[in-house]
């Protein structure tokens, strides 16, 4: 996995594109080198790396789609912190390693595993590493918002398939597609919500009980409904669902 991130974190540094065996030559010369200024370098890179980590989780996993859609099932309600933030976070991490499992599998068994066998170089570890995570994107990325930043990058045509767009194409495009499909999801969790909340005020307007709160007074029947429904469990099914 850090294979695959080391790949992910470099391509977006470079102004031009780069080909994945220049990245690999470069990167083993450093790390390979043993005198002490080196050393330093190599170390001065595993903690670049490792601090930019949460960026690579979010922005190239199912994690961005994942923790919006919890946060809407959290304000939809208006239980305002509960669940907590640490919660929230907590459960879009583990979905996102169950959602992104066959990847990293994938990762492993066609380039780690092969590559500690010595059956392929560096260079390849990088290059079936960055397919795999291309692939998984492209199949959750609109082709209209692709074609946006191809179009941007004055590269349209360019590219036969996706394993040739650069990640700094595919990644923003993978993002805004997650974006909007979050956004779709919240949509349909707020409405049977909005719905009570309606209902609720229109009753307490028509007691003439205009200082009573309508969401103090709805929120009981909105989690009544949300528990009757299962709600968690429908969320994280459709959720899970959405990415296969």
């Amino acid at each position: 996995m850090l294979l695959a991130g080391l790949v992910l974190l470099m391509h977006p540094m470079s102004v031009e594109a780069t080909s994945t065996d220049q990245m690999a030559n470069t990167i083993t010369n450093l790390l390979t080198n043993g005198d002490e200024n080196n050393a330093v370098v190599n170390n001065f890179i595993l903690i670049t790396i490792l601090s930019l980590v949460p960026i690579l989780l979010v922005m190239t996993t199912s994690f961005t789609r994942t923790v919006m859609v919890l946060s809407f099932v959290r304000n939809s309600i208006g239980t305002q912190q509960n669940p907590p933030n640490q919660v929230l976070i907590g459960l879009a991490l583990f979905l996102t390693f169950f959602v992104m499992r066959p990847v990293y599998t994938d990762i492993y068994e066609q380039a780690i595993e092969p590559y500690q066998a010595q059956e392929i170089t560096q260079a390849e570890v990088f290059e079936r590493s960055e397919v795999r995570m291309k692939e998984f994107m492209y199949k959750q990325t609109r082709k209209k918002d692709l074609e946006l930043f191809l179009e941007i990058a004055d590269e349209k045509g360019k590219y036969p398939s996706y394993k040739e767009v650069p990640m700094t194409i595919i990644t923003p495009a993978f993002i805004i597609s997650e974006l909007r499909t979050a956004f779709s999801i919240g949509f349909l969790l707020f409405l049977p919500f909005l719905i009570i909340d309606m209902v609720v005020a229109s009753v307490l307007m028509s007691m003439g009980m205009f200082m009573l709160s309508p969401v103090m007074i709805s929120l009981p029947f909105k989690l009544l409904l949300f528990v009757l429904v299962d709600g968690w469990y429908l969320v994280v099914e459709s959720l899970v669902r959405s990415f296969h």
